[in-house]
């Protein structure tokens, strides 16, 4: 047979887009590979970071597993880091009903997050420690990603087509005027550092406390507007995979999210972490902690993430774009996820109204005369001061509203957090 001939017996090259076409129409389901490199540089010894990739959803049951990565940026302290580290995990997990399917376990994961956030705030606090962290907490099941964040520690995606999409939102009060707003309307006041002469210098901090974020878990000092509840974004990828960077402020001072996923494309993730911090080093020098996990989620027959040039935008790459929003979906200045039919957004909610973010709907303990609090998971039996009125539950000292079961100390924590009774914060000298 001549060249000529057999060249014309090939098949042409398919598309990706048609290939991912054919995967999601075939229901291809296989895991893939979750592969990680963590590297970092103390400045202050503040950053703490979680690797867990034994998770199980169901105990024993090891087609259940799931992986967990996670930062924690303290300040003021360590304290508040190492107590997120140790806590958030199982206080998330035992938001989640027991003995149900996959699909309604990642359903239930962003109330679970909020969830697990506020009690692991509400836990830290009643210890009378003083300190604060951000948290940003990243879940892989599967192709699924499930990120929640409060503070400016922030984890991004790389994807095929060199698509770079923020999974977080910042909450420094310098950069996010939503975030000034509520903090303002709840009781807090917003501005620079005064020093000698009236002048005022530095980024914006809430006062009292001079903290720089809006949200954070711990800072007791601090009045209660400052709120753990966190951003929560879920996507799915296609089977042609994907790269996480989760990185503390450190990282993000220096680097841009295109610059730092440019910096170790076509990396194993071990040296692509090390890459990262090489160059925020080298941009910034060491100013601050700089803590970075890289994560690919990759097909089972590849070794690394195959690095791929940005592409253009235009109306073919619209089109091979599987994506859909949750109908909650707030921060709408976020960065929108648009590579090449490699991303599903399944959710996004950024509200601190805890009403909000609890909905109607959370189970309530079916066990007679027995309540569940929704945040902290205690059981109580009605009274005490908590009664029942057509469905919901709520103290009469409080005015009702439509949402979970909460006890009296969880009720007070989400009056406190949505303004609704003076801190008990003073201002020191």
């Amino acid at each position: 047979m001549s060249r000529t001939e057999l060249s014309r017996t090939k098949s042409s090259p398919v598309p990706l887009g048609t290939l991912i076409g054919r995967e999601i129409r075939n229901g291809r389901v296989e895991k893939p590979f979750v592969k990680y490199g963590q590297s970092g540089l103390a400045k202050k010894g503040e950053d703490y970071f979680l690797i867990k990739t034994d998770c199980l959803r169901v105990p024993g049951d090891a087609s259940t597993a799931f992986s967990v990565f996670a930062i924690f940026d303290g300040h003021n302290g360590i304290s508040a880091a190492i107590f997120a580290k140790e806590s958030l995990l199982s206080n998330v997990l035992s938001a989640i009903p027991q003995d149900i399917s996959r699909d309604a376990w990642l359903q239930a994961l962003p109330r679970a997050l909020v969830v697990g956030f506020v009690k692991t705030d509400i836990e830290f606090q009643q210890k009378g420690e003083t300190s604060g962290t951000t948290a940003t907490f990243v879940l892989v099941d599967g192709w699924t990603i499930t990120v929640a964040s409060v503070g400016d520690s922030r984890c991004i995606l790389d994807t095929q087509g060199g698509v770079v999409s923020l999974l977080t939102v910042d909450h420094r009060l310098e950069e996010n005027a939503e975030e000034r707003e509520r903090v303002t309307a709840s009781g807090g006041e917003v501005g620079r550092l005064n020093v000698f002469g009236g002048n005022e210098v530095g980024p914006l901090r809430c006062w009292p406390g001079g903290l720089c974020l809006s949200r954070s878990i711990g800072d007791t000092d601090v009045g209660e507007f400052i709120v753990p509840i966190p951003h929560v974004k879920q996507v799915k990828l296609s089977n042609a995979g994907g790269r996480l960077i989760i990185a503390s402020d450190g990282i993000w001072d220096a680097l841009s999210s295109d610059m730092a996923a440019q910096s170790c494309r076509g990396l194993p993730a071990d040296l692509a972490a090390k890459l990262v911090v090489k160059e925020a080093l080298r941009s910034r020098g060491l100013k601050d902690d700089t803590t970075c996990l890289v994560v690919d989620i990759i097909p089972s027959d590849l070794p690394v993430l195959p690095p791929t040039p940005r592409k253009k935008h235009n109306m073919l790459t619209s089109l091979l774009f599987f994506g859909k929003k949750s109908e909650n979906t707030v921060n709408k200045g976020t960065n929108k996820l648009s590579a090449v039919g490699v991303v599903e957004e399944l959710f996004e909610e950024g509200s601190a109204m805890l009403t909000e973010r609890l909905g109607k709907d959370f189970p309530l303990n079916k066990n007679s005369g027995i309540f569940r609090c929704a945040v902290c998971q205690v059981d109580q039996p009605p009274g005490d001061g908590l009664s029942v009125n057509s469905g919901p539950f709520f103290s009469p000292a409080s005015n009702p509203w439509e949402g979970p079961f909460l006890c009296t100390n969880c009720r007070k924590k989400k009056d406190a957090m949505e303004g609704k009774r003076p801190s008990k914060t003073t201002v020191i000298a």
